[in-house]
């Protein structure tokens, strides 16, 4: 399978917001630190070890998540940092079941007190304004209806940024500054920031587009990807067929006759009255 047919964007052209290279690039635990500390506005120090690609499962009958790049920093606060090209009509549901799957792990069996949660935080990177209000960042902390100065300070935050906000002039210039990269990842987006931060991370991504094991892994996961769809559309396909012949068949249509019709082998169209349990 070539990348022609693949058509495939090559690994040099990706940007930050491409999942594979946001995953490559926030392996780096300085790269982590930076983005961390550039959304937060202040130096995070995180523990050495980052995660990409976690698997969370609480049980086998439960559904599982995979979050894109976790970690803990050194007063045990744990971040949970994502990644979202595509427009969904489910991400507030999602951070949701994230933020209960992942304090699932938090408290070892037989711990009694709660308040040894561990402070989370949710950070989706979109390329679209979910909520839009035209921010570049929406914060989400539980609050009381009827005394919003009231909070109610279980440490689950929820950060949703948005790459195309507008209000320049209520965030850090950093930040706005990252969240453009994010979507334009070129050495002129970088040059033009006078962010240390942001030229450290263009350096780390420059390091990852040139390396050639990270090049032949990205044609592994974009084949496998290609493979899945076709899969997916060959069952779709195939669920179509088994509808057909259901039909034909409650019109009194023999195998034969529907063989004929759909012009098909009549040993395929008892293999798809066999799917069809009839």
């Amino acid at each position: 399978m070539t990348a022609k047919k693949l058509n495939m964007v090559p690994l040099q052209e990706l940007n930050l917001s491409d999942r594979f290279l946001f995953d490559e690039v926030m392996e780096d635990p300085q790269t982590h630190r930076d983005v961390l500390s550039i959304i937060f506005g202040r130096d995070i120090a995180l523990l050495d070890k980052t995660e990409t690609e976690k698997e969370v499962r609480i049980s086998t009958l439960s559904r599982s998540i995979r979050l894109d790049v976790y970690a803990m920093d050194e007063e045990t606060n744990v971040y949970d940092t994502e990644m979202q090209k595509e427009r969904k009509s489910d991400l507030a549901k999602r951070s949701r079941y994230y933020q209960g799957l992942i304090d699932t792990g938090l408290l070892k069996p037989g711990v009694l007190n709660y308040n040894l949660l561990n402070n989370t935080y949710i950070i989706l990177i979109m390329t679209f304004d979910l909520f839009g209000y035209k921010k570049y960042r929406y914060t989400f902390e539980s609050v009381c209806r009827e005394v919003p100065e009231c909070r109610l300070e279980d440490g689950a935050v929820r950060i949703f940024l948005n790459t195309r906000g507008e209000n320049e002039d209520e965030v850090p210039a950093e930040l706005v500054e990252f969240l453009h990269y994010v979507e334009n990842t070129t050495d002129q987006e970088a040059q033009r920031s006078d962010s240390e931060r942001i030229r450290r991370i263009h350096d780390r991504v420059k390091e990852v587009r040139q390396n050639e094991e990270v090049g032949v892994r990205y044609m592994q996961a974009w084949e496998e990807k290609c493979y899945e769809r076709e899969e997916g559309r060959e069952e779709g396909r195939e669920e179509t067929l088994v509808e057909l012949v259901k039909k034909k068949l409650a019109r009194g249509m023999s195998a034969e006759e529907i063989a004929e019709v759909l012009e098909m082998d009549v040993e395929r169209v008892r293999e798809l009255i066999g799917k069809a349990g009839i």
